[in-house]
């Protein structure tokens, strides 16, 4: 179909969007519910856990390195060709995941899934917001971010169900998923005319890749040898020496992978900068909390599943309503509203205690899952709004790029932070187990997380209301 096809009818339109959130589905399903596989792999090829867990690892460091990188191809060679090819690279890898004949071959597989799983989290964003109006896109962004929620929520619940019939089903399930998203894509997702003749930029693709493959590492891996590490310490000092030889080789380059210049717009790099910090915010706190409520409020892990479920189930509810409300007020004034909100609800988090009931741990979260939803699809769409004309597949890689970074930065830091506080509040070395720590000391590191966590967020805050001051500042001059 041609855009004036797809644009002029909103039942292309919605299609459109259906192969698109069916991609964030399929990406954010596979991240999570493999985890919940590991144990049965560890038997299944008889293999050593540390060697089995880079099943996980693989498939993240491939979709975060590669993220900006896919965007970029496509605004080179076509959004709908990658795209398309990267529903089928994805059905084909998860098939070649189940029948891996051993853990070496599974790993590898998991790699090219990562790989696809960057182009279809890059380029969906980036169609949504090539197809749908300025007065539709906030919505549509939404409705995309409430999958990819769902993705989250369900991968592990349909992961335990799917490992009981058999592992490879684990991965089998991708295949009809990506299927889908495939016969939709081709048939409604439009054709984009061909972009002018331009280098691909190999020097500063593989600096930004080995850059981000380096931090992701450096995280991922610091969280178990710890961030003292000799070996973590190179990987950090890899990851900066390879991003200053980006900065300099993008500088430098006719076509650049990712044009420095985009930065210069307050709105792109404002909703980049604060959506990164949510991410790392939620992402820690979310990681921590099981630890909270199985340890200190004595939970099972059944109740704990469905206490931990509110923030996900609002985040699906409120997705697309704050879409319409930004398409109708604009994005930053509702973003500022659902910042406010989340601040007020990690303070009452802080609050967190041994006598906390489970009454009292929802409502605090009620709060938190309000806010992130009301802020979360606005700055999507003031993200992708802001993008340069022929750049949108580069700000939708970059944006994937702030929740991969964000997800991997939170766990490490965050679950660091309040592992060395409860250590210190316990009088114990740190690195010492802290769920085995006093009560009292995981409560007090629980609260000494959260205090940086309030830090966080109302740096993000006042990002964006220096965003909004600026906004209506040049409004009213024009």
């Amino acid at each position: 179909m041609t855009f004036e096809e797809v644009r002029d009818h909103p039942r292309a339109r919605a299609y459109v969007l259906a192969s698109a959130t069916l991609g964030a589905f399929t990406s954010t399903v596979m991240a999570t519910s493999v985890n919940v596989a590991l144990p049965t792999l560890v038997t299944a090829f008889d293999a050593p856990f540390a060697l089995v867990q880079w099943v996980v690892l693989s498939y993240l460091l491939a979709t975060a390195s590669l993220l900006p990188i896919a965007g970029r191809l496509a605004d080179m060679f076509g959004k709908r060709t990658l795209f398309l090819g990267g529903f089928a690279t994805f059905g084909v890898g998860s098939l070649l995941c189940a029948l891996a004949p051993g853990v070496v071959s599974l790993i590898m597989f998991r790699t090219v899934q990562g790989a696809a799983s960057a182009v279809l989290t890059a380029l969906g964003l980036a169609i949504i917001a090539d197809v749908f109006p300025a007065g539709e896109r906030g919505r549509a962004i939404g409705v995309n971010g409430a999958v990819l929620s769902v993705g989250i929520v369900l991968g592990p619940t349909l992961g335990g169900f799917l490992v009981e019939v058999g592992w490879p089903w684990v991965f089998l399930f991708g295949v009809p998923v990506a299927a889908a998203g495939f016969l939709l894509g081709h048939r409604f997702v439009p054709r984009y005319a061909p972009a002018a003749p331009l280098p691909f930029d190999l020097a500063g693709a593989a600096t930004l890749s080995s850059a981000l493959a380096a931090l992701s590492l450096a995280l991922t891996l610091g969280q178990g040898r710890g961030f003292a590490d000799p070996v973590i310490l190179a990987l950090f000092a890899a990851s900066a020496l390879a991003l200053a030889g980006f900065t300099a080789i993008e500088r430098r380059a006719t076509a650049p992978v990712v044009d420095l210049r985009m930065f210069g717009n307050r709105r792109l790099t404002v909703g980049l900068v604060a959506g990164v910090t949510v991410f790392v915010s939620i992402m820690g706190t979310i990681f921590v909390m099981p630890f909270y409520l199985e340890n200190v409020l004595g939970f099972p892990p059944r109740t704990v599943g469905l206490l931990m479920s509110v923030t996900p189930i609002l985040l699906v509810i409120i997705a697309p309503v704050a879409g319409t409300l930004a398409d109708r007020y604009g994005e930053r004034p509702i973003t500022v509203i659902g910042l406010t909100l989340a601040l007020a609800g990690f303070a009452l988090v802080a609050t967190l205690d041994q006598d906390t009931t489970a009454l009292g741990f929802v409502l605090r979260f009620v709060l938190v899952g309000l806010g992130m939803g009301t802020f979360q699809t606005p700055n999507n769409s003031a993200i992708m709004g802001a993008a340069p004309q022929g750049r949108s597949g580069v700000a939708g890689g970059l944006l994937g790029l702030t929740r991969a970074l964000g997800q991997t930065t939170g766990i490490a830091v965050l679950g660091s932070v309040w592992a060395a506080r409860t250590a210190v509040r316990a009088a114990a070395e740190v690195g010492a187990q802290a769920q085995a720590a006093p009560i009292t000391a995981q409560v007090g590191g629980l609260q000494d997380m959260m205090r940086l966590v309030l830090v966080l967020i109302a740096l993000a805050l006042i990002l964006c209301l220096w965003d909004l001051r600026g906004e209506r500042a040049a409004g009213s001059s024009r």
